[in-house]
């Protein structure tokens, strides 16, 4: 079943450099149906949803390793199985010589627009997958990006006005 999160709630969480939960305020708690003690050191990928392309993750992942950040829709499960989208921004945390010590994750509602859009996109990335692994999936993406005539982050941030 589908949940949906509203229009003024925020969704925060930080992880350590493994991806391991550190930090998850109270709507991200109510959200995932884990107490925070179920949550707290395990691997943030506990909310993955079985219907995301894994070359989100990986270009995710490519970002914020660089120190950069990246805004994507996700569909995350919940501990009961069911599912809630979210439109997330991702940034490296850093310390105050500038050295990576972590992430930093605020999620809010995407608009439905979005999502017209991206399960269709998901579905064909997911697809891609089952034939050539993320190679095959990236490609994919890139072709589309490459033939709207924009950048990823370009995409993504026009499909949420």
């Amino acid at each position: 079943m589908e949940i949906f999160m509203n229009e003024d709630d925020l969704i925060v969480s930080k992880t350590d450099l493994n991806g391991k939960i550190t930090y998850g305020n109270e709507y991200f708690i109510k959200m995932s149906g884990y107490s925070e003690q179920e949550l707290l050191d395990s691997p943030h990928n506990i909310l993955r949803h079985e219907n995301m392309p894994r070359v989100v993750f990986q270009l995710l992942w490519e970002r914020i390793k660089n120190k950069k950040s990246i805004n994507a829709y996700v569909k995350n499960k919940t501990k009961n199985g069911d599912f809630y989208w979210v439109f997330a921004n991702v940034t490296a945390s850093l310390d105050k010589n500038e050295n990576l010590i972590g992430y930093y994750s605020v999620r809010r509602k995407p608009s439905s627009k979005a999502l017209q859009a991206i399960e269709e996109l998901y579905k064909e990335l997911r697809q891609a997958e089952s034939k050539g692994g993320i190679q095959e999936s990236s490609k994919v993406l890139e072709e589309k990006l490459h033939y709207a005539g924009i950048s990823y982050d370009e995409f993504i941030i026009a499909l949420q006005k």
